[in-house]
């Protein structure tokens, strides 16, 4: 039976255009939080596209038009995750991204609402990105909550838009819209929402038609020019996590989640500006 109509994934759902192209439509509500349940499934769809020969290209997408993966779920007990199999001996949010940007498949992000912190670390991992105009938004919001992204986001950043806009992103934590996201090449594209699906689905489809050796052989050269040294990576998990525990950290995460983190809310709606006015407590406070 093709894995496509075996496979039932609890926070997304996988359709199958044609047999060369696939579509990955996150839905977790009601923000689309990337947590262990998520992360099984994605492990378990990669393996398979790992080890398939016809898929061409995969587009992922969301059922949420305000949310593409909002960001970690930072209520999630992290050893959960952690104990999910993986291929790289990398932290398993790492491992999930390194084997995402490596697929022997085309990734095409079709943002349409919000993608921040792990969620704009998922984008950054697959090969093309292109936005709504008007109603993505990307963003790095780690800085605000005292810690660094731990998914790999300064690397991909540094190759996409330089390293003094990168600095800005991640340093300022603040939201960037469709427009300026292309303006700076954090997407590749942003195009009016109303022409959006159409458009994605065109480019998509064209590529799935294409002969598939040379679409591994052009990602396989692309890749060699352009992927971070990977031991940046597990460096940069390992400091998001030592940064999770200390109380700087958990002061802030408390203080989010009693304004609606992780609902859909102001706050989730508004968080790269939020998180410029959410300061730790101090101790005798907390």
């Amino acid at each position: 039976m093709p894995f496509a109509n075996d496979y039932k994934p609890t926070h997304f759902t996988l359709t199958e255009t044609s047999p060369t192209l696939w579509r990955v439509t996150f839905d977790n509500p009601p923000v689309n939080v990337i947590g262990p349940d998520l992360m099984r499934d994605l492990k378990e769809l990669l393996t398979e596209l790992e080890n398939n020969d016809t898929v061409k290209v995969v587009v992922f997408d969301s059922a949420n038009p305000e949310f593409f993966l909002a960001h970690y779920d930072l209520a999630a007990d992290p050893a959960i995750a952690e104990a999910l199999p993986g291929t790289t001996g990398y932290a398993a949010w790492v491992d999930i991204l390194v084997r995402l940007t490596k697929l022997p498949v085309v990734t095409i992000s079709a943002i349409r609402g919000i993608a921040r912190g792990a969620g704009s670390e998922f984008v950054l991992a697959t090969d093309i990105r292109f936005a709504s105009l008007e109603k993505a938004v990307l963003g790095q919001m780690e800085v605000g909550f005292t810690a660094v992204a731990g998914g790999g986001a300064t690397a991909r950043l540094s190759e996409l838009v330089g390293r003094g806009r990168t600095f800005e992103i991640m340093l300022g934590g603040e939201d960037f819209n469709g427009e300026l996201a292309e303006r700076y090449g954090y997407v590749n594209r942003a195009i009016p929402d109303a022409s959006f699906e159409t458009f994605v689905d065109s480019y998509a489809t064209r590529v799935s038609k294409w002969d598939r050796r040379v679409l591994v052989d052009i990602k396989s050269f692309v890749n060699e020019l352009t992927l971070p040294v990977e031991d940046v990576f597990p460096r940069q998990s390992d400091a998001f996590w030592a940064a999770a525990a200390r109380p700087e950290f958990q002061s802030i995460n408390a203080q989010l989640f009693e304004r609606g983190l992780q609902q859909n809310s102001h706050i989730e709606r508004n968080l790269g500006a939020e998180m410029g006015r959410t300061f730790p407590k101090p101790v005798s406070e907390s």
